[in-house]
């Protein structure tokens, strides 16, 4: 198992590979790929055994955010590195959304925002109905905590006791056009997610020892779903991407590139 450290040098690659296939498909979600990536990586490094058949599972609710998936894959040899230069090119596997079909590794399709906790849900069920121990994590981002999809699903997940259930809320605060919180307000967060009767970690999401921590609190947790409210920064790790709602989807100049991987560099 890896080290604190380790993991922080890992999602710091996985960083460069986002900032990398975004550039050279110059379009691709930036901003909500460098805020997650720190939980992602943990978590996959953690709980995710590709060699394992039942394994933990990994539901990308907030499928626009691929490119962190893919470069998680990327550095397990999952996807080939001369493949990293085809994101969202016509016939290649890695497209602007997930699919299943094309690399079952990703363990669902999405791209419809709100319908991935409904997923995980459904496979966390199926687990405990097969004596299956491992995980399902479903990673949501804010701006999809104002479907209401995503809260019937977790009054079925707490009605259900689904301990093998972990929801992780990427709260960037920051959607496609602005401020999460001017669009519906989701304050106060914690309270809500408790009174679906959730056991609620609330972290910088950015901080892997954090991340670590809350993950091992989590597996310890017997009778609830469990909910890891990540506070992060959108594009963190890229100083003109932090908490500018512009890079949520766009093409990186030549500039804006070296200056990217500058930063990430120096984190």
């Amino acid at each position: 198992m890896k080290s604190v450290n380790e993991l922080k040098q890992l999602a710091k690659e996985n960083r460069k590979r986002i900032i990398n296939m975004i550039y050279k498909a110059k379009s691709g979600h930036s901003g909500g790929s460098l805020s997650v990536i720190d939980i992602l990586t943990a978590i996959y490094e953690l709980d995710v055994n590709f060699s394992e058949n039942p394994r933990s599972r990994v539901i990308l609710s907030k499928g626009h955010t691929v490119p962190a998936q893919y470069a998680i894959l990327n550095s397990k040899g999952i996807i080939k590195d001369e493949e990293m230069d085809t994101l969202r090119k016509i016939n290649s596997r890695l497209q602007g959304h997930p699919s299943i079909i094309d690399i079952p590794e990703v363990d669902a399709t999405t791209g419809l925002l709100g319908q991935g906790l409904s997923i995980a849900v459904g496979i966390a069920i199926a687990k405990k109905n097969n004596n299956d121990n491992h995980h399902v994590y479903a990673i949501v981002g804010d701006g999809e905590m104002q479907e209401g999809q995503i809260w019937e699903a977790m009054m079925q997940s707490a009605h259900y006791k689904l301990n093998n259930l972990i929801l992780v809320i990427d709260y960037n605060k920051l959607s496609s056009y602005g401020d999460v919180n001017q669009s519906m307000n989701l304050e106060p967060l914690r309270k809500k997610v408790d009174s679906f009767n959730f056991y609620t970690i609330e972290i910088d999401g950015n901080d892997m020892e954090q991340v670590v921590s809350a993950l091992n609190e989590a597996y310890e947790v017997k009778d609830k779903p469990i909910a890891i409210i990540c506070n992060t920064v959108k594009g963190k790790g890229v100083s003109f991407m932090e908490n500018n709602p512009k890079w949520h989807n766009g093409e990186l100049s030549d500039e804006e590139y070296k200056i990217a991987m500058e930063d990430i560099e120096k984190m």
